[in-house]
């Protein structure tokens, strides 16, 4: 037996001990990983792991209330500040300033519904601008079931 052969047969140890060798501790602790993988994945597939709180439309859903920025109803305030302007997180709201330090513009804008093409004259800017809005508009519903 000089070239390494032994006479036991192949893919079997004998140990002399009663300790195992190391290559049947390797194969029982393959054997606990493998068992314990499993037991971990089929806690997750049978639901008893912690559910995630499903967001979205459904039956049985409940509707999750929006939150908007507190509303302010102090009537000195809103009449003294510009509530609602400041967009950092941190500082207030600047104070409003006397109208003659305005310009005159800012007072002449039309801050209600927009006008009516009929309403427009014809040779203005806004005219054209509400033109081609509205043909935009008028192609996008009659096109809108169509597909490409």
């Amino acid at each position: 037996m000089s070239c390494g052969v032994s006479s036991q047969p192949r893919g079997v140890l004998y140990s002399t001990s009663n300790e195992p060798n190391t290559r049947q501790k390797a194969e029982v602790e393959a054997k606990l990983n493998v068992k314990l993988v499993s037991l971990l994945n089929r806690g997750q597939t049978c639901g008893y792991a912690k559910k995630v709180a499903a967001k979205g439309k459904g039956k049985g859903m409940m509707k999750e209330e929006l939150k908007g920025p507190e509303v302010c109803k102090d009537p000195v305030r809103l009449t003294s500040h510009a509530v609602g302007v400041n967009i950092f997180k941190q500082g207030e709201d600047p104070k409003l300033k006397p109208p003659e330090e305005y310009p005159e513009w800012l007072f002449q804008l039309n801050l209600g519904t927009a006008k009516k093409l009929n309403e427009l004259e014809s040779d203005s800017w806004e005219y054209w601008k509400r033109l081609r809005k509205e043909n935009i508009w008028r192609f996008n519903r009659l096109h809108k079931g169509k597909k490409l």
